[in-house]
């Protein structure tokens, strides 16, 4: 299996990218749909409906399909041999942050169902703000991959 996963690596370690980069891509996105969604939307009428759909198809098809593919390639890179020695920091921060990371997609996920249902109690600017919550940790997660310490 381990042969099988050193032959596999580079092809592994671009679908991981791959995946990354749309997971990313829709832990950016949600919460700018729900800026919007909030100030502008309401909780009621068409463009409440179209941002509810537009949230829940993000999160659903694309969100959590790229976080579940960045986790299977991540553990096979991480099983592959020779490529993470575990007695240096960067592995543990790296790890620390993806669960942070899946942490963030968790609670983005049940934003999905308490904005749509008007639940929710976090503002335009609240959002805002957390949007940042992802670009910090694939800060540590990139300077702890390619600078290794």
């Amino acid at each position: 299996m381990f042969d099988l996963l050193s032959l596999a690596y580079p092809w592994i370690k671009a679908l991981h990218i791959v995946s990354v980069i749309s997971w990313m891509a829709a832990l950016f996105y949600l919460p700018r749909l729900f800026v919007h969604h909030v100030e502008q939307a309401g909780s009621a009428g068409r463009m409440h409906e179209t941002f509810s759909m537009m949230e829940f198809k993000l999160a659903q098809f694309i969100m959590r399909p790229a976080m579940m593919a960045t986790w299977g390639f991540g553990l096979a890179l991480v099983l592959t041999p020779g490529i993470v020695d575990w007695t240096m920091i960067w592995p543990w921060t790296k790890g620390a942050s993806v669960v942070a990371m899946t942490i963030f997609h968790v609670w983005l996920k049940k934003q999905v169902k308490s904005v749509e249902s008007g639940d929710s109690t976090v503002t335009g600017r609240q959002f805002r703000l957390l949007n940042e919550v992802p670009t910090l940790l694939m800060i540590v997660i990139v300077f702890s991959v390619v600078v290794k310490f």
